[in-house]
């Protein structure tokens, strides 16, 4: 996959410092409000004789357009009688966690696709200044432990947001009609902003549906961090755009993500598809075609790109649904 223009230049600046490789550590969580970061680092490879989960998808990260697109790759796929909404987990990353939220409370995906297609006007356009993308590759070039970038992309998003968290919150809001967690498996990845630990909220969490996802939709830079139980979270794609290794132990993987690329102290998808394959799993990784990619466009948070993102999402899945069925079973 191509890069999206706004997300290559953060990465092109931010891997340049030759950044070391990412966690491989592990510690607990601090925090009783989600589980800890670096315990899912690796994916562990599997032993003789032992049993896999079955089904797991995985929905990453790209702003507006991104939910669009992967809601068009969703809808195709089902008209195609691939229902990946079953699945056993759902795990979603900024963008991917709208869907997965969408995807997780059982209402038709025609139903969630058709509102892609109508006017965005609870949506704010906003986009990655210079600014804030040299901003991403001061934090990596100074850091050399991914928790440690991640605080630095943490206090760039507290001094720099340009609206208020109430504010953003209600954009949020607007995006999920069910405010309640399902009564599934649902992870939903973000980031400290202060100590830069990732976390992942469910519905054990003690948080808030809405809260969870505001925190992983929180792109430092362009929007604020979440507040949560007095505590700052940011976009959980500042570790991985995926965070496509929580789905370790599960024996067939479907990764969505409008973003594959990563670099220096952010993972990407394909080097988590590539240790889930190691470890015995079945993996599609579904990235943007040509076609997506120019529907896009340049600028993920653009609301005017949300309807030919999702139409370019749906057209997409026709190509796609025979190599996804063979993964899916």
């Amino acid at each position: 996959m191509l890069k999206q223009p706004d997300e290559a230049a953060a990465s092109r600046t931010a891997t340049s410092a030759r950044a070391p490789e990412p966690e491989t550590g592990t510690r607990a969580s601090r925090r009783p409000a989600a589980r800890s970061s670096t315990e899912y680092r690796r994916s562990p490879r599997r032993k003789k004789g032992s049993q896999m989960k079955s089904r797991a998808l995985v929905l990453g990260g790209g702003g507006i357009t991104g939910i669009a697109w992967e809601l068009g790759i969703l809808a195709g796929l089902a008209e195609a009688g691939l229902h990946l909404g079953e699945a056993d987990v759902l795990i979603g990353t900024s963008a991917g966690s709208v869907v997965a939220s969408l995807v997780a409370d059982r209402v038709p995906l025609e139903e969630r696709y058709a509102t892609q297609l109508e006017d965005p006007v609870d949506e704010v356009a906003d986009r990655l200044s210079t600014r804030m993308l040299l901003g991403y590759g001061w934090a990596m070039l100074w850091s050399r432990q991914p928790e440690q970038y991640r605080a630095r992309l943490g206090a760039l998003a507290l001094a720099n947001a340009r609206m208020t968290p109430d504010e953003r919150r209600a954009v949020i809001a607007s995006r999920l009609p069910d405010l309640d967690w399902p009564d599934r498996p649902l992870k939903i990845t973000a980031s400290d902003a202060h100590t830069g630990e990732f976390v992942v909220f469910d519905r054990d969490s003690g948080v808030p549906l809405l809260d969870a996802v505001t925190a992983s939709c929180a792109v430092p830079g362009v929007w604020p961090p979440a507040q949560i139980n007095g505590r700052s979270y940011i976009d959980g794609g500042m570790r991985s755009a995926t965070n496509a290794d929580l789905a370790a132990g599960y024996e067939r993987v479907v990764i969505v993500a409008p973003v594959t690329v990563g670099g220096g102290l952010v993972s990407s998808a394909a080097r988590h598809a590539v240790e889930l394959r190691a470890a015995g799993a079945q993996v599609s990784l579904v990235s943007p075609d040509r076609a997506a990619r120019t529907a896009i466009g340049r600028n993920m948070l653009d609301p005017a790109r949300r309807a030919v993102s999702a139409r370019a999402g749906r057209a997409q899945a026709a190509a796609i649904a025979e190599e996804v069925a063979t993964i899916w079973g």
